[in-house]
């Protein structure tokens, strides 16, 4: 009973960290399966967009511009990595890998050679804060990320329901077809990058602000946490969620049970040295399960016509 009391307590600071990391597992949902490229990027850019917000606002800028500077700044990072991998002939993987190496010492720099800036919800006019996660006020920040999603998930079905999304959508499908079509598959490929680091900035930048400091590391494992998210939303709302939008919803729903899962294993008496090599056990075994479901029943179906 006290270990219930204890989650049910601690649940609206992981249904919030969830929401948050799932603004970035969008990002990554764009590159993944949209694009079908192999970002990692997004371990340098997340720190990049919470290293820029904490910075400026620190210096007095308004959190929304400190907010929409940080999604600049992620897709400058996604640009290098899309004209590294388009221009150079770098292959994704590897180019993503330079450019989170690169962004580890512009995160320093961008911080003054420091490797984490704290700010504070007394003194600076936060977004989000984890002190007012298990308040029942307009202060909560799940409150504005719900209304933040929303908008965001909106957006972005808007936005791929359009020419230049749809050609996205097709240069992802399948390259040669679409430069059939006279559509530039790396100017393609270069925004869809652009547009998903920059996703994953904001996600940094409000991540800084919740936990109340910028930290260099902590992008460290971000791709792997936005794969468990997209990985758990699919297994789980793959058959009911066959709109574009709900695909969406649907890896915010995972990153939010990934945090959930996290909390309860933690309260469970875990050591937390251990959350990586739990974060990939989680991610192998959802990875794990589609192929399952296909591999079995074909097993099956040959042991049965092996008998008869």
């Amino acid at each position: 009973m006290d270990l219930l009391q204890s989650f049910l307590n601690a649940s609206p600071g992981a249904v919030a960290q969830g929401m948050l990391w799932g603004i970035m597992a969008i990002g990554v949902y764009l590159t993944y399966r949209i694009l079908d490229v192999a970002d990692l990027t997004v371990d340098g850019s997340l720190a990049t967009g919470g290293a820029v917000c904490i910075v400026l606002m620190r210096m007095g800028v308004n959190p929304w511009v400190a907010l929409l500077c940080a999604f600049m700044a992620g897709a400058l990072a996604g640009m290098l990595t899309g004209l590294l991998h388009t221009r150079c002939g770098i292959p994704a993987i590897l180019a993503g890998i330079l450019t989170q190496l690169a962004l580890y010492s512009v995160n320093l720099r961008i911080m003054d050679g420091r490797a984490n800036t704290a700010i504070n919800v007394n003194k600076y006019d936060l977004l989000v804060s984890q002190r007012y996660a298990q308040e029942l006020s307009l202060d909560n920040p799940l409150v504005l990320l719900a209304i933040f999603l929303a908008l965001l998930i909106a957006l972005l079905y808007w936005f791929f329901g359009r020419e230049y999304g749809c050609a996205m959508r097709a240069t992802g499908a399948n390259q040669n077809m679409a430069r059939a079509q006279g559509i530039n598959t790396k100017w393609v490929i270069t925004i869809g990058l652009m547009l998903s680091n920059g996703l994953v900035a904001v996600s940094g930048g409000l991540v800084a602000q919740y936990q109340g400091a910028a930290d260099v590391n902590m992008g460290r494992g971000a791709i792997v946490i936005g794969l468990a998210a997209v990985i758990i939303g699919e297994v789980l709302f793959s058959k009911a969620f066959r709109n574009f939008a709900l695909k969406l919803v649907a890896v915010v729903i995972g990153a939010v049970i990934y945090y959930l899962v996290l909390q309860m294993v933690v309260l469970l008496g875990l050591d937390t040295n251990d959350l990586k090599l739990l974060t990939a056990l989680i991610v192998a075994l959802f990875l794990a399960v589609p192929y399952w479901k296909n591999a079995i029943p074909k097993k099956i179906a040959g042991k049965g016509k092996g008998h008869a």
